[in-house]
């Protein structure tokens, strides 16, 4: 775990290694904490407007201005800079084992708890961001493609870069569930698309067709925007028209052929049995085919009533065990491959009887996720967090569904009403040490 010490940004220099502590879309970067390499980048920071920010001097270059004047001023931290020795870990010389890993266990658990705040308050500005397109499709529609388009470019912004993805379980999302929806699907799906090497063109396309794959609901009643079994013959009809709609206000909009192709077809399954053409695969282009089993996927995950949601885990074993045949085989095997069979949210039993909810998965490593773990010693905000990676002994068992879980397990996991996804691309080689707490 790299210690951060404050900096005024008149006193960057390059070869810091800087945090940007800012929402995802108020800077031009593809990362927000990274090594200043140019001048360039520097005199873009000052225009951001900020006065000062964190940087961590153990991971930038030597000749940076001395470590000691920007860190506090505590005698350890001090030593620890005049060494050269990264803070975290002379912070730790001199203590007991037992100790040591008490610390690690709590470096690394606020690393991933920061790194989720980042994630959550990403998505929450990128949703917002959503709504104003939606909110401008009707009276300026030109301008609605345009933040479309510019969306998704900050989103593969984010997401191609050098390093592992990291998709992680969010709280419970505060949009609506119009918006919540179509970018858990646009998020999923850029994620996949990346992992199978989609061309960049093709990516973008995507994700500015899965942004507005449900343009067409904007005008319908709030009771037919999302699939029920109990609709009638009018009411399923009007669900379906949706389609149609929606490519009528992607034309007026100007949207591209790629992304009109997703908007025309994310309801189109490979065996003929989708709408509104019942086309089959070979006629259906490759993002359409990725958001088509994405859109299900979610629409599984987060019904129209809680009741009618299944957990991840159960989403993804009805589609592998009853719906093959709708998608495209080696898309939906790169899915299990990008999510392994317990995506985050599925609520499962490990080998040691102990339950647990997948929070975050490794998209390099999916089979062995990271967990919160129900431990009836201790309280719930104390709640064990661990990387099965690091414990070959553990591992899961089975699945569960929410309603399972015993009350007090139940109380401490919270499972989620509303299943939320988003990213971080975490170094191939990180500084910190992973504890391995069972």
């Amino acid at each position: 775990m790299s210690a951060t010490a404050v900096i005024a940004v008149e006193d960057l220099r390059v070869g810091m290694f800087i945090h940007l502590d800012v929402g995802w879309m108020s800077h031009p970067f593809p990362l927000s904490s990274f090594k200043l390499s140019s001048v360039e980048q520097i005199d873009v920071i000052r225009g951001l407007g900020l006065k000062q920010l964190r940087w961590s001097p153990d991971r930038s270059d030597a000749d940076t201005p001395d470590v000691a004047a920007e860190a506090p001023a505590d005698p350890e931290t001090a030593a620890a800079a005049a060494s050269g020795k990264p803070v975290a870990e002379a912070a730790l010389a001199g203590q007991g084992a037992a100790e040591a890993a008490r610390s690690r266990e709590a470096a690394w658990l606020e690393a991933q708890q920061a790194a989720l705040r980042v994630c959550e308050r990403q998505y929450q500005e990128a949703c917002r961001d959503l709504r104003r397109i939606n909110d401008g499709v009707g009276a300026e529609p030109q301008q609605a493609r345009e933040g479309a388009e510019r969306l998704s470019q900050a989103l593969l912004d984010k997401l191609l870069v050098e390093g592992e993805l990291c998709v992680r379980l969010l709280a419970e999302p505060l949009s609506d569930r119009a918006t919540a929806h179509a970018m858990n699907v646009t998020v999923v799906s850029l994620l996949l698309a990346r992992s199978l090497s989609m061309a960049a063109p093709d990516l973008l396309d995507l994700g500015t067709g899965a942004l507005l794959h449900d343009i067409g609901k904007l005008a319908l009643p709030e009771r037919v925007r999302l699939p029920r079994e109990d609709f009638t013959h009018a009411e399923q009809a009007l669900y379906r028209d949706h389609v149609a709609q929606g490519v009528l206000q992607g034309q007026r909009m100007g949207l591209k052929a790629g992304a009109l192709l997703v908007l025309a077809q994310h309801h189109e399954y490979a065996d003929g049995s989708g709408f509104p053409r019942g086309s089959k695969l070979d006629s259906q282009s490759v993002p359409a085919r990725i958001v088509s089993m994405v859109n299900l996927y979610d629409n599984l995950c987060n019904g129209a009533l809680p009741s009618q949601s299944l957990t991840p885990h159960e989403a993804l074993s009805r589609m592998f065990a009853q719906s093959r045949s709708k998608f495209d085989v080696a898309i939906l095997s790169g899915f299990i491959r990008l999510m392994g069979i317990y995506p985050p949210g599925s609520v499962v039993q490990l080998s040691d009887d102990r339950y647990a909810t997948v929070t975050a998965i490794n998209a390099a490593r999916p089979l062995k996720p990271r967990v919160q773990v129900y431990d009836p010693s201790r309280s719930s905000s104390r709640a064990i967090h661990l990387d099965l990676e690091t414990t070959p002994d553990l591992g899961i068992r089975r699945s569960l569904r929410a309603d399972q879980l015993p009350a007090a397990a139940a109380d401490c996991l919270a499972p989620r009403l509303r299943v939320a996804y988003f990213f971080d691309v975490e170094p191939v080689n990180a500084d910190s040490d992973t504890p391995a707490l069972v």
